[in-house]
């Protein structure tokens, strides 16, 4: 028997090679700063004061001194003259009982001028002149007042828009082999 020679078919194939050019995208994004003004008002301060009163009162201790003014000098004068005078009339009103007396009590001419002769002795005391709390004092203390009223700082703030800056990337291909088909054709 006799074998059939079929005709054979030989295919080759080489694949394509495609190359690519790549340039990559650039981005580029800068925030600017905030523009920024920020301004504080000074505070408003009031003070105020009322003076402080000193009342000094020194006439008792010019009136222990002897130091006073004509009027009341002049009553105080009158006063003592008065006492005196009342002393004097008292005294030769006891010495008129005294000598009236005279038929009981005889010793009444030499007591009455033992009594004018020697007159009672003082005694002898230290005085503070002027006397001990004579200048008064009074003091009212000075007032302060301090009001304060802050300011509220003003901020004037811009939001400065970011920069965007893009570049599209490419991609480009090329053939580095061109793919091929070999048909054979064998008998």
């Amino acid at each position: 028997m006799r074998q059939l020679n079929f005709p054979k078919l030989q295919i080759q194939t080489t694949d394509a090679k495609l190359g690519l050019n790549i340039v990559n995208a650039k981005q580029t994004i800068k925030q600017p700063k905030a523009t920024q003004h920020i301004e504080q008002p000074a505070a408003i301060v009031d003070i105020e004061t009322t003076r402080g009163i000193m009342k000094i009162d020194s006439s008792q201790a010019r009136r222990d001194v002897g130091l006073i003014g004509p009027l009341e000098s002049t009553s105080n004068f009158a006063a003592e003259g008065r006492k005196k005078v009342m002393q004097g009339i008292a005294r030769r009103v006891r010495e008129g009982n005294q000598m009236m007396d005279i038929a009981h009590n005889q010793n009444a001419v030499p007591s009455i001028a033992k009594q004018n002769t020697f007159p009672n002795k003082k005694a002898l005391g230290i005085d503070f002149i002027p006397s001990v709390g004579s200048v008064k004092l009074d003091y009212e203390p000075a007032k302060l007042d301090i009001n304060v009223q802050t300011q509220k700082p003003i901020i004037n703030a811009q939001i400065n828009k970011p920069v965007y800056d893009y570049t599209p990337g490419k991609v480009s291909g090329f053939m580095i082999q061109n793919p091929t088909i070999e048909i054979d054709f064998i008998v």
